[in-house]
């Protein structure tokens, strides 16, 4: 009996003398380790990795870029049920403890004494938000020792409701999902709000593994974790037996929700994405900006629709090229579904859908699509399909379903008023881009035919020849160098011999004839070569130039010869759609922006557009701004007289009543103004147009230049898509007309000769003029035109008209 009270007396000592060594251990940790920890205040500051979200104007989703999906939201917003699912599954004492569960602890000590590691972490809610926002992964006795002390710390500053908020926006919790709500959607593609029970469970068994209990990728696993957590929950009290049974009868409903664009418009994203990052650097794909673009969804929604239907519509009556594809018939009763996932293989580009021919006979074919439904294909949907042979010749027309394709054939098919019609992707490319002309603000912008065919940005990138579409600016150079637009020049064969071309040139007239002298305003919506040519002779390079770079055309890109008379410049639609913007708000230079706020995480702007803007009631000495407007107003510098600009207009929505764009007048509309262009050889089609609202340019081509076909001018296969765009854009707008300027005079002249209609004169047309360039009086000899100089050639006019 003594010796057993000698023993315990010994344990008892060395059991104190052990506590009081770990106590000094402990303590000395803690001196030690303490001045280092991180200020917990931090965390009430923490910024969490957010994505760069792109938003149209109207607040529809356009893009997210970043690696980290994240959604912060707020401790109220959590439903109970998600907040119990977490509970359960990872610290179900969270509520009761100062930040450390003991038990835990005891456990890890005894994984550290038995193997010198801690092989388990036990960590609490708190101890993996120390962890997660300050502490490194590793499992170290320092790191973990320095986990427990700041979990402590945060409990003592920090309230249950904040800690758990942290930690359920910041988890890991699978497919690029950082948080909850991240997750929500990334599995469900709904909201926190809208989880069933099984579902927060299913979601708060991701921490612990999120690869191994990924309910996409390994259901089982996924499910037995699932059904665990809602043990636990009917064992805490937190649901009923009967919700825990009918959660569990729940089947497994995650897939992959990527972010969900509500609006589709991959061109512009994608510019303001670059724009952001070249603005703001990398961090901008985890600061959490919101970026506001200037794009209307509905807009960009009609563009990249009128674009697409253009282009397919171009490339259809140029012949059928044949399928896309061939996929030979599998055997077994399951072919059709090993079909049907291999047709994934060809995307859906818009409307055209891939589709695998299971059956064909005279008239009709019986078709797979990849969603793993049949449809028919009747002969109306696929009687156009005459066999391309090059891009001006067709073959004849098929006889029968067997002359188009064959059974095993993948081909595209479009649907319209519940029918389908064969179709094919085009080769052929385009691009469309609207400004506001205001002040330049982007509208709406396609860069081509499929944003994820090719990525290349016609709008923006495709440096091309606008060929008629340039004349304007030639025509308004002459208006603001004393030409008017009676003036006559002679429309008829000319042969130059110029130092600065390789050879002699001989400019033809697109129809190859000729009028003989012809009023400018006659010759611009005629679009003839040969006036545009001699008027840019008599104008004078140099003076055209330096025109054309005020109105804001890149100097470097103008070529110093006649040819530019008949747009041998290259810009992109960008560029060409910026020049007409300034003729639609009466001769104002605006630049073309895209994005017209950035906002912080914290939802503060940080970026705010301030454009220059047209104002033709401003004094454009001075700046000036309204009195609810925070930004001093940004007046738009002129590029010329408004009178020219505004005879100019009248010329150009001559282009449309009368000239080159008439099948525009299917809009029933007085307001519109613009012009054709079409390049050499049918290389580049184009049309620019616009009324006192918007200016829009559409551009068609092939990337690789070469001939769209002989009959393929700008009225052709560029117009029918300004004219689709256009329709919609202009629905319900009433009309715009640019308003005229003081100082224009309107007189009655001779239509053949440009001059002061003669007293009673029965053919007699109205004409503008600016005020003092009015003609006074009837002559018998011609007027010369003497304004500007030139540097080949001081040849009046009259010389001009005879020679």
């Amino acid at each position: 009996m003594r010796n057993f009270v000698r023993l315990l007396r010994f344990l008892s000592w060395m059991f104190a003398a052990g506590l009081a060594a770990g106590i000094v251990i402990a303590s000395s940790f803690y001196l030690f380790l303490s001045p280092n920890l991180p200020d917990v205040e931090q965390l009430r500051s923490v910024q969490l990795q957010t994505p760069l979200r792109i938003y149209t104007r109207d607040q529809q989703l356009l893009g997210e870029f970043g690696e980290k999906r994240r959604t912060p939201v707020s401790y109220n917003q959590i439903p109970t049920n998600l907040v119990n699912a977490f509970l359960a599954a990872e610290d179900s004492a969270f509520f009761e403890h100062q930040g450390v569960n003991v038990k835990s602890l005891a456990r890890a000590s005894l994984q550290l004494a038995s193997t010198g590691r801690i092989q388990s972490g036990g960590s609490t809610i708190t101890m993996q938000v120390a962890k997660n926002f300050f502490l490194s992964q590793e499992r170290t006795f320092d790191r973990k020792f320095n986990e427990i002390l700041l979990a402590l710390k945060i409990e003592r500053e920090l309230g249950k409701p904040e800690i758990l908020e942290l930690y359920l926006n910041k988890i890991y919790l699978g497919n690029r999902a950082y948080g909850i709500e991240a997750a929500a959607n990334a599995y469900y593609g709904k909201s926190i709000k809208e989880l069933t029970l099984a579902q927060a469970a299913m979601i708060a068994g991701l921490p612990k593994a999120p690869s191994k209990y990924n309910p996409i990728a390994s259901p089982d696993r996924a499910l037995i974790r699932r059904n665990w957590i809602l043990g636990r929950m009917q064992e805490l009290g937190m649901i009923t037996p009967e919700q825990q049974a009918e959660a569990r009868k729940a089947p497994v409903t995650a897939s992959y929700h990527g972010a969900q664009p509500e609006a589709d418009a991959p061109y512009v994203a994608e510019m303001a994405r670059q724009e952001i990052v070249n603005r703001f650097g990398v961090d901008a794909y985890t600061d959490g900006y919101n970026v506001i673009l200037t794009i209307d969804s509905k807009l960009q929604k009609e563009a990249d629709a009128a674009l697409k239907r253009g282009l397919v519509e171009y490339s259809e009556r140029h012949g059928y090229k044949g399928p896309a594809g061939h996929i030979d018939a599998p055997e077994g009763e399951d072919a059709l579904n090993i079909v049907a996932e291999r047709l994934k293989e060809f995307p859906s580009v818009g409307e055209l859908k891939p589709a695998w021919v299971i059956a064909v006979t005279e008239k009709k074919a019986t078709l797979l699509m990849s969603s793993g439904d049949t449809a028919t294909l009747l002969w109306e949907g696929m009687a156009w399909a005459r066999k391309y042979v090059h891009v001006n010749e067709r073959g004849g027309s098929p006889k029968k379903a067997e002359d188009i394709f064959k059974q095993g054939d993948v081909i595209y098919v479009k649907s319209h008023e519940d029918k389908l019609f064969l179709s094919q992707i085009p080769n052929v490319q385009g691009a469309v881009v609207s400004l506001a002309p205001e002040d330049g603000a982007i509208l709406a912008l396609t860069g081509g035919f499929d944003f994820f065919l090719s990525k290349f940005n016609r709008a923006t990138q495709a440096l091309r020849q606008p060929g008629s579409n340039f004349k304007p600016f030639v025509y308004l150079a002459a208006l603001e160098n004393g030409a008017t637009a009676s003036t006559t020049i002679n429309d008829a064969p000319v042969v130059f011999e110029d130092a600065n071309l390789e050879d002699s040139w001989r400019p033809q007239n697109s129809s190859l004839n000729f009028n003989g002298p012809m009023r400018l305003r006659k010759a611009l919506y005629q679009s003839r070569n040969l006036v545009s040519i001699r008027l840019l002779q008599k104008i004078g390079i140099d003076t055209t130039v330096n025109f054309l770079s005020q109105a804001g055309f890149e100097e470097s890109r103008i070529p110093r010869n006649l040819s530019l008379a008949l747009g041998s410049v290259e810009y992109t639609p960008m560029n060409v759609v910026s020049g007409y913007a300034a003729i639609a708000n009466g001769g104002y230079k605006v630049s073309p922006y895209l994005i017209d706020k950035v906002i912080d995480y914290n939802g503060k702007v940080v970026y705010q557009s301030n454009p220059a803007v047209a104002c033709t009631q401003c004094d454009n000495n001075r700046k000036t701004a309204s009195s609810n407007d925070q930004h001093q107003a940004n007046i738009a510098p002129p590029i010329a007289d408004p009178r020219s600009v505004y005879i100019l207009n009248s010329i150009l929505q001559d282009v449309i009543k009368r000239g080159t764009g008439t099948k525009a007048m299917s809009l029933g509309r007085n307001d519109l103004a613009g012009k054709t262009g079409t390049t050499n050889d049918q290389v580049d089609a184009w049309f620019s147009g616009y009324n006192a609202n918007i200016a829009t340019t559409v551009w068609v081509g092939f990337d690789q230049p070469s001939t769209l076909g002989r009959r393929e001018y700008g009225s052709r296969a560029a117009l029918p898509i300004w004219i689709d765009f256009m329709e919609d854009a202009l629905k319900d707008m009433p009309e715009a007309q640019l308003k005229q300027p003081p100082g224009i005079v309107t007189v009655k002249i001779d239509p053949d000769t440009g001059e002061r209609a003669a007293p009673g004169q029965e053919n007699a047309i109205f004409e503008m003029f600016k005020a003092e360039t009015v003609p006074q009086v009837v002559r018998q000899d011609s007027p010369t035109y003497d304004g500007g100089s030139s540097g080949s050639s001081d040849t009046p006019l009259m010389e001009m008209i005879f020679n």
